[in-house]
C-alpha cells in the first residue's frame, strides 16, 4: 500500500486512530500522542519511509492506547473555572455586560473578568490570553534576536493542534501557540529561544541545542514540562 504524508489511519490499520507525519529534519521512526486531536502521529523523515513508520506503530498499539486514554478532558472556558496564567492558577468569573475580559488582582490572587455568556465569555477570555501573549512573546523574542545579532522577525499567534511554535528562516517567520502563556515564565522564554534559535540552524543538531543552552541555559526541565504539561493545556477551551 502507498502512504501520503498527511494521511488519517482508520482504527483497525495500527490499533488506535493515526495520521502519517513527513519531517525531513527527523532522524528516525517516532510516533506522538496528539491529544488534542485524538490521535497518534506517526512520522518519518521521508514519504518512502511512511510504510516503516505504520509497521513500527503496529508494534505499539498497546502503548499508543493506554497514552491516548490518559489525554485530559475538555476543561471549559466559563465563570468560575480555574486556569492558569505564567503558571499561576487564575480564576474566571463573569463581569456582565458585554464588556471584554480583563486581567486584575483580589485578595484571592490573580482573576480574569469578563462579560458576554457562553461561547461568547470563552472567546473574549481567549483573546485576553492572545493579546497576553502576543506582548509577552514579541518581547522574548527581540530578546533572543538580539542576544544573537540577528534581525527582526515577524511573529505570529496561533492555535496550532499539537505544536508549540514553529519557525520558517526562509521567510523569517515564527508563530506561536497562545496556550504557551499558560506556562511558568522559564518555560514561555525557552519556547521563544528554541525557535529563535531555529533562525541558525534549522534542524536539531548538537550545534542547534547549543544555540539554545547558550541563550536559555539548561533547557532540558523546560521541554519536559512541556511534555509532561502540553496535553491539559490543549485540552482548554475544548
Amino acid at each position: 500500500m502507498q502512504y501520503r504524508n498527511g494521511q488519517r489511519l482508520p482504527p483497525d490499520a495500527v490499533g488506535v486512530p493515526a495520521r502519517l507525519s513527513v519531517n525531513p529534519r527527523a532522524r528516525r521512526l517516532s510516533i506522538r500522542i496528539d491529544g488534542r486531536a485524538g490521535e497518534a502521529v506517526l512520522v518519518a523523515p521521508s514519504e518512502r519511509k511512511l510504510g516503516d513508520v505504520v509497521a513500527f506503530a503496529r508494534t505499539k498499539a498497546q502503548w499508543m492506547r493506554e497514552r491516548l486514554a490518559e489525554r485530559p478532558q475538555g476543561s471549559p472556558l466559563e465563570p468560575g473555572a480555574t486556569v492558569a496564567l505564567f503558571g499561576r492558577p487564575t480564576r474566571l468569573a463573569a463581569s456582565g455586560g458585554a464588556g471584554a475580559a480583563r486581567l486584575t488582582e483580589d485578595a484571592e490572587g490573580p482573576l480574569i473578568v469578563s462579560g458576554g455568556e457562553g461561547e461568547a465569555f470563552a472567546r473574549r477570555v481567549e483573546n485576553l490570553f492572545k493579546r497576553v501573549a502576543r506582548e509577552t512573546l514579541q518581547a522574548r523574542t527581540d530578546v533572543h534576536l538580539r542576544a544573537l545579532g540577528l534581525r527582526p522577525v515577524k511573529m505570529s499567534i496561533a492555535d496550532p493542534k499539537s505544536r508549540w511554535g514553529s519557525c520558517s528562516p526562509h521567510n523569517r517567520t515564527i508563530r506561536y501557540s497562545w496556550r504557551v502563556i499558560m506556562a511558568p515564565p522559564p518555560v514561555i522564554d525557552y519556547l521563544a529561544a528554541h525557535e529563535v534559535a531555529h533562525l541558525v540552524h534549522a534542524d536539531h543538531s548538537p550545534a542547534y541545542w547549543s544555540v539554545v543552552q547558550r541563550l536559555v541555559g539548561d533547557h532540558r526541565p523546560h521541554r519536559k514540562w512541556l511534555r509532561d504539561n502540553g496535553p491539559a493545556l490543549h485540552a482548554i477551551g475544548r
